[in-house]
This record gives C-alpha cells, structure tokens and sequence, in this order.
C-alpha cells in the first residue's frame, strides 16, 4: 500500500509556497533580501534627524489595520473576563495560604 491513494486523507501544505510546490528557500530570494548599503545611503532614508520622525510616524499609523467597533468591545470583554478569573485564582490561592499559615502556627 502506497501513501499516495487517491481518497486518503493525507497532509498538505497549507502556505502559498507549499502549495504551488515552490521552495521557501532560495539562494535568489536570499540575495533579494540581502541590504544593499549604498543604496540605502543614495536614497537619503538614514540619518534625517528628528523633523523626519513624525511624518514617518504618520506613514506608519497608515499603515495599521485598526480593529472595528465590534472586535474592541469583543476584545474588551475578553479582557475583563480574563482579569476576572485571574484575580479569583490569585485571591484563592492567597486565601488558602493564608488558613494553611494559620493551621500551621496557631497552636
């Protein structure tokens, strides 16, 4: 029997690369990725200082993808609930040590 039937269920890739059967690792992408300092110098990107700081800023914000209405109230809740079960575990915990220390020392 052969791991390659048609009908069985078997593991496939699930990123674009895997899927297309393209390496995720090549020399050439590695050379892509590789800085090139002097092109950084030729287009003037380092060393602007603090007046370029909050343009950049404002490009960067831009660029974020900022949760709706919902999704906040979802992620609040969340939250809330979170800090609620924490701060039950925290006070039991520090309630059971507490009747322990005092089992333990009062005579």
């Amino acid at each position: 029997m052969t791991d390659n039937q048609p009908g069985r269920n078997t593991a496939k890739p699930t990123g674009k690369r895997q899927r297309s059967g393209a390496s995720t690792v090549t020399s050439e992408s590695d050379q892509e990725k590789r800085v090139d300092k002097a092109a950084i110098e030729d287009h003037g990107t380092t060393g602007n200082g603090v007046a370029a700081f909050p343009g950049e800023v404002v490009d960067e914000m831009r660029k974020v993808v900022w949760p709706t209405g919902q999704q906040m109230v979802n992620y609040t809740l969340i939250v809330f609930g979170f800090l609620i079960v924490l701060t039950a575990l925290v006070w039991g915990i520090d309630q059971g040590a507490a009747w322990v220390v005092e089992k333990v020392l009062v005579p």
